[in-house]
Parts: structure tokens; C-alpha cells; sequence
């Protein structure tokens, strides 16, 4: 590879490390995210001014903080029309209304779920998690649905990061686990990530058969306790059954 290229794909890297910094912070001004990717702060504002005059990245004039802009709100909502959210959201609006708990719609990126949809519980005691969102595969119920129905392999090195004394954090634990859900067809985080959070999800398959998404409950423990728990699995494999039916139409 020349030197130009190598300068090119360095600079791309760098113009989408600052967009998806933007993912963890709202709002940023071009020191902050120097500081939090490594950056020079000469390269840092070289980048955003660029992101800046394309429109992905909008700027308030009062506070100089910069946040995703138009260009990026158009191109996020196109890749979500493609992917058939919006014809996916009154189902996941249904299973939300029927079991009254929240309810996410995520897909795998590398060894993290990034959250599609999210629709709140009414519930003042609940768990949310923003759009965009991002969850280490091996402790979230929808990881583990979209894993067990694919390759099931992790790039990650073991042991795997602990969140709780449930975390697993082996390939082996990891593979038992994936066993049981294949066998029962949904995936279960029994306070994995969360101490006090549990969840239960099934994989959503595309026209083609190929699992793409996931669908998941998620609440307080003690809302989600093995006494309830097998009536939110069943409300989750049916809404992930309609969600596919939707995909082959």
C-alpha cells in the first residue's frame, strides 16, 4: 500500500472514530473528542469542520458543541427503513403494550448489540437503554439470541470482561449457554450485565431464513422472576415469529 492510500484509510478510520464517538456523548466539542480517541487536537478539529460542512455533524452556535447532524439523521433513518424497522415498530409497540415491560430491537456489530429500537415501560421502576446503545454480546439476552442462531463464535479474548458475579466469562460457559437457548429457542440475561436486571430475547429472521436482529424483554429482577418468566418468553418467540412473518412479505 503507498503512502497516500495508507494516509486515506488512516483518515477515514479517523472521520468514523469521531462520528461514532458520538454514540457514548451527545454533544461534544472538538477537545473533548481528541482527548477521549487520542487524537491531536489540530487533527480533531481538521475532522470535525469537514463533518461539519458535509452535515453529519451540526454545531451549536451558543455553546461551540457539536452533535450528529442532518446528513447524519437522513442516512440513519434510510438504513433503518432498509432494514424494515419502521414496518417492525407496531409489534414491538404490541409486545411492549401486552406485557407492559420494555422492548428492544438490536442487531450484532463485531461482539457488541447495537440497540435499533427501544420503547420504554410505563413502569416507574424499569430499564432503558437509547437507541444506538451498544452491549458487549456475552452478557445481553439479545447477543446471546443472535449468537446461538449464527456462527456463535467471539472474537473476544478470555476471559471475557466481568460485569456481575453472573457475567460468563469463558467460551465454554458461553457454548453451554448458547446450547440452551438453541434448545429452547430464546436466550435469557439472569442479571448478567446488571445486578437487579434480568431479560429474555429470540432472534428475528430475515425473507431469506438468516437470523438479522433480536427482540427483547427487559425489567427489574424483580418483575422477571422465574415465576413470570416463561410467559415473557412466550410473549417474546411470538412477537419474533410475527416479526419475521413481516420480513417475508
Amino acid at each position: 500500500m503507498t503512502g497516500a492510500a495508507r494516509s486515506g484509510t488512516q483518515a477515514v478510520d479517523r472521520a468514523i472514530a469521531v462520528l461514532r464517538s458520538f454514540e457514548g456523548a451527545a454533544e461534544q466539542t472538538p477537545t473533548e473528542i481528541a482527548a477521549r480517541l487520542g487524537l491531536t487536537a489540530s487533527t480533531a478539529h481538521r475532522i470535525v469542520r469537514a463533518l461539519h460542512a458535509s452535515g453529519m455533524l451540526g454545531r451549536d452556535p451558543r455553546t461551540e458543541r457539536y452533535h450528529l447532524g442532518p446528513t447524519a439523521a437522513i442516512l440513519g433513518r434510510l438504513a433503518l427503513e432498509r432494514m424494515g424497522t419502521t414496518l417492525l415498530q407496531p409489534e414491538l409497540t404490541a409486545l411492549r403494550d401486552e406485557t407492559g415491560e420494555a422492548v428492544s430491537l438490536g442487531v450484532r456489530v463485531g461482539d457488541e448489540v447495537a440497540v435499533l429500537l427501544h420503547l420504554p415501560s410505563a413502569h416507574p421502576l424499569r430499564y432503558d437503554q437509547e437507541p444506538g446503545a451498544r452491549n458487549p454480546i456475552h452478557v445481553c439476552a439479545m447477543g446471546k439470541a443472535l449468537l446461538a442462531f449464527d456462527d456463535g463464535r467471539v472474537a473476544m479474548p478470555e476471559p471475557f470482561r466481568r460485569f456481575t458475579p453472573a457475567t460468563l466469562t469463558t467460551r465454554a460457559e458461553l457454548a453451554a449457554d448458547l446450547a440452551r437457548v438453541r434448545e429452547r429457542g430464546y436466550a435469557v440475561n439472569d442479571e448478567e450485565r446488571i445486578v437487579g436486571v434480568r431479560a429474555v430475547a429470540a432472534p428475528v429472521r430475515d425473507s431469506a431464513g438468516r437470523v438479522f436482529a433480536a427482540v427483547a424483554l427487559q425489567g427489574p429482577a424483580v418483575r422477571f422472576g422465574d415465576d413470570r418468566l416463561p410467559d415473557l418468553a412466550k410473549a417474546v418467540l411470538a412477537a419474533a415469529e410475527r416479526l419475521t412473518a413481516l420480513q417475508r412479505r
